[in-house]
């Protein structure tokens, strides 16, 4: 599949990627929910999220799309890429997509001279994981997610 992989615009891609991050939602189960697509938008142009975009174009449409943030890595005492998002839509998957992204963003990693970028995805995302197997090493850390609640207090 002949891909351009570029940086997200504001002005060409808002309907395209929209209906994808909405498949994205849906894949991971996250309900519908137009008004949360419309906000991880807005995150992609907002200089205080520190979010960047890439995304896949076969001709001329929007098949792709990888969502990610550079952050401190105070272990190396450098800077890494945290891959937020990397979708595909289920027609253009298995053709490269995912790969030529994840490929575009080691190439900005290098460009800036970043040392890791770094993804989660769920364990049994079997497709993803079998190009992440190929591209990339399987980290040692297990990851939690605390949700704070009202009248909880750390100890």
């Amino acid at each position: 599949m002949s891909l351009n992989i570029r940086p997200v615009s504001a002005a060409a891609d808002e309907a395209e990627w929209s209906a994808l991050y909405a498949g994205y939602r849906e894949f991971y189960g996250e309900p519908d929910d137009p008004a949360k697509v419309q906000a991880a938008w807005r995150m992609l142009f907002d200089p205080a999220t520190g979010l960047e975009g890439l995304v896949a174009v076969h001709e001329g449409r929007v098949v792709g799309l990888a969502n990610w943030r550079e952050f401190p890595d105070q272990l190396s005492a450098s800077t890494g890429i945290f891959l937020d998002d990397l979708f595909v839509s289920p027609a253009a998957r298995g053709q490269g997509a995912g790969e030529q992204l994840v490929e575009a963003l080691a190439q900005v990693a290098r460009h800036r001279g970043i040392g890791v970028v770094r993804w989660i995805t769920a364990p049994d995302n079997a497709t993803a994981r079998r190009l992440y197997n190929r591209v990339a090493e399987l980290a040692p850390w297990v990851t939690y997610d605390l949700v704070p609640r009202a009248g909880t207090a750390a100890s």
